[in-house]
C-alpha cells in the first residue's frame, strides 16, 4: 500500500493552529523581494476550490482569494520534518516491510500480515487512517494494491481522505478509463506527445505498440510505458538506509531547469563521489538524482544497473539521462541538486557478482 499524507504542508499548519482549519490556508516559498514574489509551495483543499495550485505565483493565488479571507503563510520545513517523523514511526508499525519515498508518503508491504488478502489489507489501511487521525489530527489517502506502481496509482484516486483498493483481477479495469498522465513518469509534455500518437487513456497506451514506444521514447522508457500501462511492476518495497549509499547534494547559482547549466554542478559531484568509492574500493548498482524545486519540495530519480560498476562516465551519464527524464515531467525550476548512489558492494562482493554474470551468460 501507498500510504500518501493529503496537502501536508498545509495540513501540518492546520494542526498547530486549529483556527484557521476551515479558511483557505496558502503555504508560500517567498523569494524576499517583495511580499507578493515567490511561488505557492501546498495549498489546502479550500484553496484549491478557487484554484489555487502548487507552482503558482503568489501574487496569482491571491488575485484568486481576492476578497476571501485567506492564511498564507511561510514553508516550515523544520516542523513539517519533525510531523513526517511521527507519521512515519506510526506507519511502521503497520508494515512487514517500510519504504518512506518522501516527506508525506510511504510504501508498505504488508502481504505477511494479510496473508496476502486484500479485505484484510483494506481493514488494515482502515485502522492507519483511525491511527493517523487519533494520533496526530492527519488524514491521508491510501491506495492498496498487488505491486508499487497500482498502489501509487489507486491512492491518487480518491483525494482527500480516501481508501482505494485494486486487486491483482481488477486492474486493467480500473487502469484502463484513467487519463494517461495518471501514470507515473507521464508528465505534461510526455502527455502532449502522446496524445499527438492518439493515446488518451491508460488502456489507449496499453494497447499502442510497443516498438513504437521505443522508438519515441527509447528502449528503457518505451518498455517502462507499456509494462506501467499494463499494472506491471516487480519493484520491491525496501527500506532506504543511508549506511547503503553515498550522495552528494549543492545549491545553484540560480535556479534552473536547464540540464547541460544543471551538470556543471552535477559533474562535480559525481567527480567527488567517484573519489569516495575509489578511496573505500566499492562499487555502485543504483544511481539516482536528488531535486529541490522552486516551490521547496523535494523529489529523487533512480535506476538499477544490471551489474555493479565504479565507472565515472556510467555515473555522469546516467545523471544526466535522470535530470532529462525529470524536467519532461516538470515546468518548475530546481533550486539544489544532488547525486546519489547506492547498492553499494565492496571490490570482492563485486568481483563475485561479475563472475557469476558472465558464467550465466556463457553456459
Amino acid at each position: 500500500m501507498l500510504v500518501d499524507l493529503d496537502y501536508f504542508f498545509a495540513q501540518c499548519e492546520e494542526k498547530r493552529n486549529l483556527s484557521i482549519k476551515d479558511k483557505p490556508v496558502v503555504v508560500c516559498v517567498y523569494s524576499g523581494r517583495t511580499e507578493e514574489s515567490g511561488a505557492v509551495s501546498t495549498a489546502n483543499y479550500i484553496a484549491r476550490s478557487y484554484g489555487v495550485k502548487s507552482g503558482m505565483p503568489i501574487y496569482q493565488a491571491k488575485k484568486k482569494l481576492e476578497n476571501v479571507e485567506t492564511i498564507f503563510l511561510p514553508v516550515d520545513y523544520d516542523y513539517y520534518e519533525k510531523v513526517s517523523g511521527e507519521v512515519m514511526r506510526i506507519l511502521r508499525q503497520f508494515a512487514d516491510l517500510f519504504e518512506q519515498v518522501g516527506i508525506d508518503e510511504a510504501f508498505l508491504d504488508v502481504t505477511l500480515r494479510t496473508n496476502g488478502r486484500f479485505q484484510a489489507a483494506k481493514e488494515l489501511a482502515e485502522r492507519i487512517k483511525n491511527e493517523l487521525k487519533a494520533q496526530l489530527g492527519l488524514t491521508c489517502s491510501i491506495g492498496v494494491g498487488p505491486n508499487k506502481l497500482v498502489a501509487k496509482v489507486a491512492a491518487d484516486q480518491n483525494k482527500p481522505d480516501g481508501l482505494t483498493v485494486i486487486e491483482a483481477d481488477n486492474v486493467e479495469h480500473f487502469f484502463s478509463p484513467l487519463n494517461v498522465e495518471r501514470l507515473v513518469g507521464v508528465g505534461t509534455i510526455t502527455r502532449e506527445k502522446m496524445q499527438s500518437m492518439g493515446i488518451m487513456t491508460v488502456g489507449d497506451l496499453a494497447r499502442y505498440d510497443t516498438q513504437k514506444l521505443m522508438e519515441t521514447f527509447g528502449k528503457m522508457l518505451g518498455i517502462y510505458f507499456h509494462n506501467a500501462a499494463q499494472g506491471m511492476d516487480n519493484e520491491p518495497v525496501k527500506e532506504r538506509t543511508e549506511t547503503e549509499s553515498l550522495s552528494r547534494i549543492a545549491t545553484l547559482k540560480k535556479d534552473s531547469r536547464d540540464t547541460d547549466f544543471i551538470m556543471e554542478k552535477t559533474e562535480q559531484l559525481c567527480t567527488e563521489l567517484h573519489v569516495a568509492i575509489v578511496d573505500q574500493k566499492v562499487s555502485f548498482k543504483t544511481i539516482g538524482i536528488i531535486v529541490i524545486l522552486n516551490d521547496m519540495s523535494s523529489h529523487s530519480k533512480s535506476r538499477t544497473l544490471e551489474n555493479p560498476t565504479d565507472s565515472l562516465q556510467t555515473m555522469k551519464e546516467n545523471v544526466r539521462d535522470l535530470f532529462k527524464q525529470f524536467f519532461d515531467e516538470t515546468m518548475l525550476e530546481a533550486r539544489r541538486v544532488g547525486v546519489k548512489i547506492s547498492n553499494l558492494s565492496h571490490e570482492k562482493e563485486s568481483q563475485r557478482q561479475l563472475t557469476s554474470f558472465i558464467q550465466r551468460n556463457t553456459d
